[in-house]
């Protein structure tokens, strides 16, 4: 995210709780999360649902100042194929603000956080113990990226995942690099997706929340973030797809 004028630290809403210090995570505990989120992936490939995005920039009295928001729809065309629809366009009354490629690729990328086998490798990770989210036993599990090359988006920050199925339920941190120049700043703010249990036992993301204090060369600048998924329903092959044919 860019902003014409605008260091905070970051403000951010948190559902942390204080590790418990208990059994020890098995070894392969990252390679367990990935083959489970690799099946979760797979299974949510097979979905259709609907996604919201309302972004708020506040000024420096901390007042609302601006905000973007859109809905879409991920679903399958009659050929099977998967797609996107827009079912509200933006509507973009940002003022400080400037969203970019970088921001909307996040969205779709990094902040729902499948951290598959073919993208285990690109990280390096470390136990942090365990907690209880939500009344369920999970291993943390802190992830890093192991180095950054052009172009890419990687996360940054702790995974939930239960240790029953070692399903995550749950993500914090951010989406990196930062992106800096002598005459832009592209930042990125701090995030938890939370995950819901749908059918089969598989966790898709329900909301994704952020609110932090962008640390802008020329003023702090706060947004708050909100991104929802809802109305996930299987495709299947009798499944039909309705279009409003009441808009242009």
């Amino acid at each position: 995210m860019l902003a014409p004028n605008a260091l905070f630290p970051a403000l951010f809403f948190t559902f942390l709780v204080s590790p418990i210090i208990a059994a020890d995570p098995p070894r392969d505990l990252a390679k367990r999360i990935a083959e489970r989120e690799t099946q979760s992936e797979a299974v949510r490939a097979q979905y259709m649902y609907k996604q919201v995005l309302l972004i708020e920039e506040f000024d420096k009295r901390n007042a609302k100042s601006g905000d973007y928001s859109e809905q879409r729809e991920v679903i399958f065309l009659p050929s099977g194929e998967r797609s996107e629809r827009v079912t509200k366009p933006a509507a973009n009354h940002l003022v400080r603000l400037k969203l970019t490629p970088e921001d909307f690729r996040d969205i779709r990328e990094i902040q729902p956080l499948l951290l598959t086998k073919d993208r285990l490798w690109l990280y390096q990770t470390q136990p942090r113990g365990e907690e209880i989210i939500d009344g369920i036993l999970c291993w943390v599990l802190e992830v890093k990226p192991r180095q950054l090359l052009d172009g890419q988006r990687l996360f940054e920050g702790l995974l939930w995942a239960a240790q029953t199925d070692f399903s995550v339920i749950r993500s914090q941190g951010r989406a990196v690099p930062q992106l800096l120049s002598k005459k832009e700043e592209n930042l990125f703010p701090l995030f938890t997706t939370i995950r819901h249990l749908y059918g089969g036992g598989y966790w898709f993301p329900h909301i994704t929340l952020a609110d932090d204090t962008l640390p802008f060369r020329s003023g702090p600048l706060r947004l708050r973030m909100k991104l929802e998924f809802s109305n996930y329903q299987r495709f299947n092959a009798e499944s039909t797809v309705q279009f409003d044919t009441s808009k242009p």
